[in-house]
């Protein structure tokens, strides 16, 4: 089945997995499958038509909401769920399609009756790794891909965003990273970023002027501009020093600028080292308590060119803390009588989540929901927030 696949999927587009998986599924008695993917805001899944489908067709029949169904537990609890039989309904199994950890959605199948099912089951997320693989590897290259996790049109600093960004999610054994962003159709200038080099993992978030196209520009611009300093080996100060000078290069002083967070982690000691750039320091959540915010004397906002000198700050992590970074649409998002939604009610959000077992990229999806349900349904500034827990040295075993 594996290298069916593998051989079938080089000259393959994204429509064509429908049909590939279904092909090679059946060489181990899996049926009946079908590619569910997640929109960007993680509302709904999506079914994957292949070629000769009519896409709206096949999403009005089979579009399934994440809250409140089978599939969509699976997609949120990251593990395969049964529905047994029902009249002519044959039993199905709902399988999360996982690229390292990022949820893409979730693969529908059925299994014969004479299977063993336990041999079935691990066929079943055999097949799903190998399919999310295949989906990451084409989606870059596929306008259907993009047109069927959208639910509506998109703005140009959001299309520029969107490509800009890593995933949502990454973890090892050492660290897990989670991100969300809201408005998800209409971005201006908010942006993360994070990456890995050696034993260090590099975090950012940043916060553009304005909240249009330029907005945009200007937020692509810092994220391009810190990934090129970084990559030359360069500490955090000289990294927000060779933005600024891009940005002042670009548009002139003062004309656009960013806040940001700008720092590393490393991954052996937990010893996190930041830079404050104008935006609102990091909050270490531990022990299931909000512990501290993480105060380090701030340097003006990139691109102003006012010449206060930047600090180089280090805190030291325990195994298990959280440290959170946002800009200012998380909390600021009011309410319709005005109250904002606050810092306080942000991570006491996330310490909840956290005590209720969900997985930060679950906990995350859950609080973009809450920012946005508390604005009723829109926001007027963009909302970012990364979340990187610190897992240490000794604790091995994978978790989301």
């Amino acid at each position: 089945m594996l290298a069916g696949l593998a051989e079938a999927s080089h000259l393959s587009a994204v429509e064509d997995l429908p049909a590939l998986v279904e092909e090679h599924a059946a060489h181990v008695g899996l049926y009946d499958a079908l590619i569910h993917l997640a929109d960007l805001q993680q509302d709904v899944l999506r079914p994957l038509a292949g070629h000769g489908a009519d896409e709206e067709t096949e999403r009005e029949k089979s579009e399934l909401r994440i809250d409140g169904t089978l599939a969509g537990r699976a997609f949120q609890e990251v593990r395969v769920l049964f529905r047994s039989p029902s009249g002519d309904e044959p039993g199905r199994w709902w399988v999360p399609l996982l690229d390292g950890t990022e949820r893409l959605g979730v693969l529908r199948l059925s299994v014969r009756p004479e299977a063993d099912v336990e041999r079935a089951q691990e066929d079943m997320r055999h097949l799903a790794s190998m399919m999310a693989l295949l989906l990451v590897s084409k989606r870059s290259q596929s306008d259907s891909y993009a047109r069927l996790v959208r639910t509506r049109p998109m703005n140009v600093a959001a299309e520029m965003q969107w490509n800009l960004l890593p995933s949502l999610t990454f973890a090892n054994a050492e660290v897990v990273i989670g991100a969300a962003l809201e408005p998800a159709y209409e971005l201006g200038g908010d942006a993360f970023d994070y990456a890995l080099s050696g034993e260090s993992v590099h975090l950012a978030v940043f916060d553009a002027m304005g909240h249009d196209a330029s907005a945009g520009l200007t937020a692509n611009l810092a994220v391009a501009a810190c990934r090129n300093r970084r990559r030359r080996n360069e500490d955090l100060v000289v990294v927000s020093e060779g933005i600024e000078e891009v940005l002042i290069k670009e548009f002139g002083v003062g004309n656009r600028f960013a806040t940001a967070v700008l720092a590393n982690l490393d991954m052996r000691t937990g010893v996190f080292t930041w830079v404050n750039r104008g935006h609102h320091p990091p909050v270490v959540i531990r022990g299931g308590r909000w512990v501290t915010t993480l105060r380090c004397p701030p340097a003006h906002p990139m691109g102003l060119g006012l010449g206060l000198p930047v600090f180089l700050c280090r805190e030291q992590l325990e195994p298990g803390d959280r440290v959170l970074l946002y800009t200012d649409g998380m909390t600021e998002a009011r309410n319709r009588v005005g109250e904002e939604f606050g810092l306080e009610r942000l991570v006491d959000f996330i310490i909840r989540r956290g005590a209720d077992g969900l997985p930060v990229p679950e906990t995350l999806r859950r609080l973009i929901r809450s920012v946005l349900e508390y604005h009723d349904g829109r926001l007027q500034d963009d909302a970012t927030v990364l979340l990187v827990e610190w897992r240490g040295g000794g604790q091995r075993e994978l978790c989301l």
